[in-house]
């Protein structure tokens, strides 16, 4: 981050006859939402304020309302940007393709990549308030909740049985995601599970199990237990389809 006092004064550069820096660094809105991902994958999402953000634009933080009225609604748009970046994703489909199954599967795996792509800003998923209130995280997108119900029905389920599937697989999604970034530097709250860097030897005294068992309680298996719990909600919504066809 540049110091405060090489950070171009767009007033002074006006004053003086010269063009304002904002003039000669063009911004739009997706170059500064794209900004402010890549200073809250880097910085961490406390340290991110408008004017943190145009010393890393190299303009003034009054050019920025121009795009972006206020730290809120940036924070929205970078949910959006997050959210609707799985257009981009290749394996994912806005569709079923070769069954429900691989539509969730590749949809599930698409919302992993993200997470694991931008573990600091992953939170906001859960936390900025919805788009509507009965929008659950982290399909927050209107448009991606329409192709999940849409592909649902198209493939035998019933709306009720497609909304109880759209239910569960948010309450899966973010339990077990919101968990993995925690332990990617993410600031999750009360789930946050970072080492602090204190001796654990000492604290584990007085219970030997963990202490032995200790290695083996931080090995990573995030992608097998992700793939193994993904497996297990399909076999319960696969449940709710063959109730739907026998009803």
């Amino acid at each position: 981050m540049p110091p405060r006092s090489k950070v171009p004064d767009a007033d002074a550069a006006i004053v003086h006859g010269e063009a304002p820096p904002s003039a000669r660094v063009p911004l739009d809105r997706d170059r500064i939402v794209a900004a402010a991902i890549e200073f809250i994958d880097t910085e961490g999402l406390p340290g991110l304020t408008m004017r943190r953000l145009g010393d890393r634009l190299d303009v003034e933080a009054m050019s920025l309302y121009r795009y972006v009225p206020g730290k809120e609604d940036l924070l929205d748009a970078v949910v959006e940007s997050l959210v609707m970046s799985m257009y981009h994703d290749d394996d994912v489909l806005e569709a079923p393709r070769d069954g429900w199954q691989d539509f969730l599967q590749r949809l599930a795996h698409g919302v992993r990549r993200v997470a694991l792509d931008h573990p600091k800003a992953f939170p906001l998923v859960a936390s900025r308030p919805p788009e509507a209130p009965w929008l659950r995280p982290p399909l927050r997108s209107i448009d991606w909740v329409e192709s999940f119900l849409k592909g649902l029905i198209s493939e035998g389920f019933s709306d009720e049985s497609a909304v109880a599937g759209y239910r569960a697989f948010s309450s899966f999604l973010l339990g077990h995601l919101l968990l993995e970034v925690a332990t990617h530097g993410a600031d999750v709250g009360p789930l946050d599970v970072i080492d602090d860097g204190s001796p654990d030897d000492d604290d584990l005294s007085g219970s030997p199990t963990v202490k032995r068992l200790r290695s083996a309680l931080s090995e990573d298996h995030a992608a097998v237990e992700f793939e193994e719990a993904l497996e297990n909600l399909l076999d319960r919504m696969a449940l709710l389809r063959s109730e739907d066809k026998s009803g």
